[in-house]
């Protein structure tokens, strides 16, 4: 299953900008055929999964085989709902690689930031796989997200919600949590962390799921390498500027710069 799934994402992928994935681009006939062969594809691969993951979460809770057409049916009303977002997930990757081209003096084309930024293609992925996730599809976008950690450093959970124009300069080493909100035109740089600032314990002693611990970061935010934001109840106000290695467990308000103190380094000349 897990080979099919990233099969999907690149099928998705390709249809999504088919002026850069395809041979010839030119051809407006050519690739509108070519895009609707590839959603047909993702379509009835990602029906294909979603159905087997319902029904065999189904079958465990039953204890047993399941005849019922519940898992078909709500397989293809997913897919359907899903495919019906594409093309608001292409109009945010838009302006994400517009962020990334502004954001990133090194940035020539558009092409370069689609085939080439680790950045891109974790949020490429994230942004797929959270629709999935607002539509209660299990382990599939776990699934999708995990591969683009692998393949790229970046550790974006499915159900982060991430604003327009967000871009990830470097990305190595990125974290962001289930329950982070992110609004428009954020910028964060590589090895930042948005985590959990403790986790509340049953009386069993596990961790309670589905309640609020990672931050919430405001529009037009920077936040620089190395710098880590916990908690669920920690908002770093909109046009705040967080600087590297900061480890902040308290919101701040609009406007706000925060920074390590200055230091000095030592310095000892070397001999030959």
């Amino acid at each position: 299953m897990k080979k099919k799934i990233v099969d999907t994402i690149f099928t998705l992928r390709a249809s999504l900008f088919p002026s850069i994935y395809e041979k010839d681009t030119t051809n407006h006939a050519f690739l509108q055929t070519v895009v609707n062969r590839r959603l047909c594809e993702a379509a009835i691969s990602l029906r294909t999964n979603i159905e087997e993951v319902l029904r065999n979460i189904c079958e465990r809770e039953n204890k047993g085989a399941n005849d019922c057409t519940v898992c078909s049916d709500r397989a293809d009303a997913i897919t359907q709902a899903f495919m019906s977002k594409l093309g608001d997930i292409r109009e945010k990757l838009s302006s994400d690689i517009e962020a990334a081209y502004n954001g990133d003096p090194a940035a020539r084309y558009f092409e370069e930031i689609v085939l080439s930024y680790p950045s891109i293609e974790a949020v490429t992925i994230q942004r797929m796989a959270h629709e999935l996730y607002l539509l209660g599809v299990p382990l599939i976008p776990r699934i999708m997200t995990e591969y683009g950690h692998a393949t790229t450093g970046i550790d974006i959970h499915p159900g982060a919600q991430i604003g327009d124009h967000f871009f990830i300069d470097h990305g190595t080493g990125v974290v962001i949590g289930e329950t982070c909100v992110i609004g428009n035109n954020v910028k964060l740089y590589q090895g930042v962390t948005l985590g959990a600032k403790s986790f509340e314990l049953d009386a069993d002693g596990n961790p309670v799921k589905g309640i609020k611990r990672h931050p919430n970061i405001e529009d037009r935010v920077i936040v620089y390498s190395g710098a880590t934001i916990l908690g669920g109840d920690t908002t770093i106000g909109h046009d705040s500027v967080i600087g590297g290695n900061v480890w902040l467990t308290q919101s701040v308000p609009p406007y706000s710069k925060v920074y390590q103190p200055p230091f000095d380094p030592v310095i000892k000349p070397g001999s030959l």
